[in-house]
């Protein structure tokens, strides 16, 4: 279920941070979707239970099975701006192809990719208790990533520093106060 924060008097927007399993999306994107008075959208938990089982059988994904998670994750995010909400949507868009899906169903939506190395992205998937996503999948995740290029407008954050730093560094990009 996605978190609802209390709107701020900002004009909302929708954000999309995205990564390889690990990165600290979900971590970020909470804390980014509060200081901004947000809705949070976790797009792990948007995927239909046949991606699940494939993912925690050490199946990665293909392309056919993203596209309907793709595109609930961009309906939340523009049912969100259609209602006066902001959103933060926690979403790997692993590929150009697939934040172009997300574009195709928001527009309007700013990525900030949160890039970090195999190791680190290894060692993370390692610690996390009770998620569907095996350690086994990390290099998967590496073989189909394409970092955004310039012409996508994508804010790139150095995963490895601290969230509180990475926070404030997306509150700056986007124009806002940093507390």
């Amino acid at each position: 279920m996605d978190e609802v924060v209390s709107p701020g008097a900002r004009p909302p927007a929708a954000i999309v941070l995205m990564g390889v399993a690990g990165s600290g999306k979900s971590v970020a994107g909470s804390r980014l979707a509060a200081e901004l008075g947000y809705r949070f959208i976790e797009g792990d938990q948007l995927h239909p239970p046949e991606n699940v089982a494939r993912m925690a059988s050490g199946e990665p994904l293909t392309d056919a099975h993203r596209w309907g998670w793709l595109d609930t994750i961009g309906e939340r995010l523009a049912s969100s701006l259609a209602t006066g909400h902001g959103a933060v949507a926690a979403c790997s868009a692993l590929k150009r192809i697939y934040r172009d899906r997300l574009r195709g169903k928001c527009p309007e939506v700013i990525f900030i990719y949160i890039a970090i190395d195999r190791e680190t992205a290894r060692t993370r998937v390692q610690l996390r208790k009770g998620h569907f996503m095996p350690p086994s999948l990390v290099d998967s995740q590496f073989a189909t990533l394409e970092p955004p290029v310039k012409n996508e407008d994508a804010l790139t954050l150095d995963g490895t520093r601290p969230v509180g730093d990475l926070v404030a560094e997306m509150l700056r990009y986007l124009g806002e106060p940093v507390s």
